[in-house]
């Protein structure tokens, strides 16, 4: 299962965060945000689910869902997508659907690290955390 990443990881560094937003489409503002908070991110398991919290200042989030099957997920910068989170090896797999477009966050354990790179079309961020 997901038990690797199950923990309570903070955000320690951030590449390339603003360019992902953008290509998104979020706000100025809200990117502005986005880019000096430092969410906290719990990952649980809870019975055949999955929960992941993101906790911030700005905004806090909870996504609930079992590996592999389709769930709606409401973003921090208010996107309705369909997402799916399936494991592929030692990496959690992250796809969001909306309005013809598609995003995937792949997050893995390196060296006691949570990495997790986001993708867009051809943009490309990489979020590092560490255990809190």
């Amino acid at each position: 299962m997901a038990d690797a990443f199950c923990a309570t990881w903070k955000l320690v560094d951030s590449e390339n965060f603003d360019e992902y937003m953008k290509a998104l489409g979020v706000g100025f503002a809200t990117r502005q945000v986005g880019n000096v908070t430092k969410p906290t991110v719990i990952i649980s398991q809870e019975g055949d689910k999955v929960v992941i919290r993101t906790q911030s200042t700005f905004k806090n989030t909870e996504i609930s869902f079992k590996l592999g099957e389709e769930f709606d997920e409401s973003t921090a910068d208010d996107r309705n997508c369909k997402s799916t989170v399936s494991l592929d090896g030692d990496k959690l797999v992250h796809v969001q659907k909306w309005d013809g477009k598609e995003t995937k966050f792949v997050r893995e354990i390196k060296d006691g690290k949570m990495v997790m790179n986001l993708t867009f079309e051809d943009i490309h961020a990489v979020r590092t955390y560490e255990k809190a």
